[in-house]
């Protein structure tokens, strides 16, 4: 039977891990009181507007789960210990290892597997959208919006505050001394950190993890570019337009856009589908072309202009790139 909440989804997982629930005031244990070993899972709730979650727990058994999440929500935290296997709707089988974690989720659709005697321990965060249109957006219609993010993308760490904000969260938490009023705020404050981290400039916290696929560079090796690499490539090329006649070599290149040789060299050929020194070569020869056909300057003088110390080096390459001789086409153009 596939999962069809968020809430659906954590019922079904507390049935299969053997808990039952125990509610307090502020909050609600689920246990397992004939086998303590087994751990707990701690919820705290504001219902429909966002949980906040403790798991210290190992797995009775094999199982999984199937969903299908209509809801769009956004979740965070951190997973202390554990590792778990999960399969995203035309995506391949992922892991989820111990680290920080953010993501947007909509219309989420997959699978999520267990082993018996696997060991968990994380925290995390669930706002639900509910509370950024009810509570967030009337009040700060300027705060992030569900569409700076990419849905149902895992991104991988959070920045420094957030992190340690659910740190003391997960400590007052498992101390039952987390209160309601505390536990808002600091939700409002990771809303407040991550709104400033988005705004704050195109290259984040957030936007940095975005893979834009990995480039082969030899017979089995590869690299991933991020949005960082990609703005960085983008930069070069803006430089190298702008000096054509004057490029900068590629060790200089790559230390005026912060990016090392080898992914800049790969980089550029990827998004551009030619080499950097190809490209420079086109834009000189394409102004020798118009300086050819519009003016009456010599070749040596032309050669000059567009960068080359020796107009022969000058004529070899046009002749290359063009089949005949600066004269010969100047010729036939006229």
């Amino acid at each position: 039977m596939i999962s069809k909440t968020t809430k659906e989804f954590q019922n079904k997982f507390l049935n299969n891990m053997t808990f039952n629930a125990f509610p307090m005031e502020s909050l609600t244990i689920y246990k397992n009181e004939k086998r303590p070993k087994l751990g707990y899972f701690i919820k705290y709730s504001r219902e429909g507007y966002y949980d906040f979650i403790i798991g210290d727990y190992t797995i009775p058994s094999n199982f999984s789960i199937s969903f299908h999440h209509n809801e769009e929500l956004m979740r965070f935290g951190t997973v202390y210990t554990g590792e778990t296997e999960f399969k995203i709707e035309n995506n391949p089988i992922s892991s989820f290892t111990p680290s920080s974690f953010f993501v947007i989720e909509n219309e989420i659709k997959g699978k999520q597997s267990w082993k018996k005697g696997q060991h968990f321990h994380g925290a995390e965060i669930t706002i639900y959208k509910k509370y950024f249109d009810e509570i967030i957006k009337p009040a700060f219609p300027k705060t992030i919006d569900f569409n700076n993010f990419i849905s149902n993308y895992t991104y991988n760490y959070l920045p420094l505050e957030i992190s340690s904000i659910i740190q003391n969260l997960r400590n007052l938490g498992e101390a039952k001394k987390l209160t309601p009023l505390y536990l808002e705020s600091k939700i409002l404050e990771c809303i407040a950190l991550i709104n400033n981290e988005i705004s704050s400039s195109p290259e984040n916290a957030f936007t940095n993890q975005l893979d834009y696929g990995d480039i082969k560079i030899g017979k089995n090796r590869f690299i991933t570019l991020t949005a960082s690499d990609i703005n960085s490539i983008q930069k070069a090329h803006d430089i190298l337009t702008k000096e054509a006649c004057n490029p900068p070599t590629i060790n200089n290149l790559s230390k005026m856009v912060f990016l090392n040789e080898q992914k800049l060299k790969a980089g550029f050929s990827a998004k551009y589908h030619m080499s950097i020194a190809k490209y420079t070569n086109s834009i000189r020869m394409a102004m020798a072309e118009n300086l050819l056909t519009t003016t009456e300057l010599s070749v040596d003088e032309i050669s000059n202009m567009i960068g080359y110390n020796h107009s022969g080096n000058f004529i070899k390459m046009f002749k290359k790139t063009h089949g005949k001789t600066p004269l010969a086409f100047r010729k036939a153009k006229k």
